[in-house]
């Protein structure tokens, strides 16, 4: 016992580890450094954030502390939160990720938004058949099937790792049965005598190749490039979904994009040139950038 007292400044409790990594966090320019020990402190210690100030005076035994070092020695090399932990949050909904699939992100659910918004359109009917292109984790759809589980939702995805943590996602949520998954590039999996879609989304890589390596090093250095990368001008796989989505589409159907903050103009562009789409809407995301376009198939007089 008098060892122990003797010893007693020396030992981690949880508070004085919160606040070292925090300082240490803060020191290497590292995001919320605060949030951040605290959800890997939390995940090391299979805990929920809330717990570590209800033991704040907690000491933590060689086996936690180095368990713990090695997740603050991962985020020091800039591998992002949620690679670390195995998990994000999106629409208030918990999903799995790994490298094989781009973290989701806020911005998105203002695809899901829209989407929602325009599944209320009397023109279309009712359920509707929702396709997803690229699906990665599957948040969208699975957001989607979270807020309408009468609708008919298919996803797609060409990496085959991507759509095996989706189906995971799918199971561990519950609407495995309300999703069928299936691989290929964009559209070439449906062949032009598949039944058509009221619904076509995809938030599909629109980073121009060249400013890939100016995004923070969680998303160039760690993110699945090919999840990113839009060739030259980053509206290459843009220009090929609005090209072909319009073959997909029942009448009255609505393809759903999300787009880079600064590439309005040209997706304006691209859509007037293929001339199969009413003119489109955009919608901003939380940071008042356009971000989703609403493109609608041409009613044919």
């Amino acid at each position: 016992m008098q060892n122990q007292r003797n010893n007693s400044d020396k030992l981690w409790t949880i508070l004085k580890l919160l606040n070292w990594t925090t300082s240490y966090f803060q020191s290497h320019q590292i995001d919320s450094p605060r949030a951040t020990a605290e959800i890997l402190l939390a995940h090391s210690l299979d805990l929920k954030r809330i717990d570590l100030y209800l033991r704040y005076d907690q000491p933590l035994c060689q086996d936690e502390l180095i368990r713990f070092k090695a997740l603050i020695k991962r985020r020091s090399k800039r591998e992002p939160v949620a690679y670390i932990v195995g998990h994000k949050e999106f629409w208030s909904l918990d999903f799995r990720v790994t490298r094989d699939v781009l973290i989701p992100r806020p911005e998105t659910e203002c695809v899901v938004e829209s989407i929602l918004a325009l599944a209320q359109d009397e023109a279309l009917p009712r359920p509707q058949r929702i396709l997803e292109l690229g699906t990665g984790s599957g948040a969208i759809i699975l957001a989607l099937a979270s807020e309408h589980a009468a609708q008919t939702f298919y996803a797609s995805d060409v990496s085959k790792q991507a759509l095996t943590l989706a189906s995971k996602n799918a199971h561990r949520l519950g609407w495995a049965d309300k999703i069928c998954f299936f691989g290929g590039n964009w559209f070439e999996p449906l062949g032009r005598q598949a039944p058509l879609f009221d619904i076509i989304v995809s938030n599909p890589p629109y980073i121009a190749s060249a400013a890939i390596l100016d995004l923070q090093p969680e998303i160039h250095c760690w993110e699945p490039r090919q999840a990113l990368d839009g060739d030259q001008d980053g509206l290459k796989c843009l220009q090929h979904i609005i090209a072909q989505a319009h073959l997909h589409l029942a009448p009255h159907g609505y393809l759903v994009l999300e787009i880079g903050h600064d590439q309005k103009a040209s997706v304006q562009e691209i859509i007037n040139n293929c001339g199969r789409y009413d003119s489109p809407t955009f919608k901003q995301d939380y940071g008042g950038y356009d971000r989703v376009a609403l493109i609608r198939e041409k009613s044919i007089a």
